[in-house]
């Protein structure tokens, strides 16, 4: 049971806990119509709870939650539906940061302001099911509010839906694709190629890059070391490696495992040869 605190709109209200202080953001078709102050209410399992205990870096929850227009609220509340629906388990903790994001989104949009987002595409391939769910966002906001969003936006709330899932900060993620993106811009410096970004090579080269620098945030280290076979069979592409994963190591303020270098490199001579077909 709770006791009605604030009612946002018809789909959202802020709760007190039965016998306690403590404060919930409370979302569901209806759940704020006809609501009062102080009045007391059952809430069913496919209403959504919110905790407002915790601050966000923006702030206070509850002075986020009462500063953003109660519709952005609801649409974030949607989109991690569909992200619940898709991966099963996720973190519910984002939805006041993505409707926040949202909520800047349509006001960059009515201002005709683009956020630019080079990093888009690689994000398109590195979260792709992630990317999927946010896609949901622009049949959203143009059927509420005639709003056209932007892939680059679309971007952005694709990091938010990925953090949902793997417990990962938003700027972890952008991290991880910026890595990603500069280790790619590296390989094509290296091989005087430009790296089709619907090929398979750079699927799997995105991929590998990605797991590749996760090991390296977590400290793993993989236990086959191929150096010794790769540098044999494939020269060129294993000294293009070393300096790629030295540079990236700088970027990310770690030291790559040797061993990542082989691997790597196998993803490079890839390429190469795919460029000669």
């Amino acid at each position: 049971m709770y006791r009605v605190e604030k009612v946002l709109n018809h789909n959202a209200l802020i709760g007190i806990l039965e016998n306690t202080t403590q404060e919930f953001l409370i979302m569901g078709k209806g759940i704020g119509f006809g609501k009062h102050v102080s009045e007391t209410i059952d809430v069913a399992d496919e209403h959504k709870v919110y905790s407002l205990k915790e601050s966000t870096d923006r702030g206070d929850k509850k002075d986020l939650v009462t500063s953003i227009d109660p519709v952005y609220l609801e649409i974030a509340n949607e989109l991690l539906d569909g992200a619940e629906a898709e991966f099963q388990t996720i973190d519910r903790d984002v939805m006041l940061p993505l409707a926040d994001h949202i909520e800047y989104a349509v006001k960059r949009s009515k201002s005709n302001e683009q956020l630019r987002n080079p990093l888009t595409d690689d994000i398109r391939v590195l979260f792709h099911a992630e990317f999927k769910v946010a896609e949901k966002a622009k049949d959203i906001l143009y059927n509420r509010l005639n709003i056209v969003l932007t892939d680059d936006e679309i971007g952005y709330i694709a990091l938010h839906i990925h953090s949902s899932i793997m417990d990962q900060a938003v700027s972890q993620a952008m991290q991880m694709a910026e890595a990603v993106r500069k280790c790619v811009s590296l390989v094509e410096a290296e091989t005087g190629k430009k790296i089709d970004i619907q090929s398979l090579s750079y699927n799997r080269l995105l991929n590998h890059i990605r797991y590749m620098i996760a090991r390296t945030l977590k400290g793993e280290v993989i236990k086959l070391d191929m150096n010794d076979y790769i540098n044999a069979t494939a020269a060129n592409s294993f000294k293009m490696s070393t300096k790629i994963c030295d540079e990236l190591g700088k970027s990310l303020g770690k030291e790559i495992d040797s061993a990542e270098i082989g691997y790597l490199a196998m993803h490079i001579e890839r390429i190469a040869l795919d460029e000669m077909d």
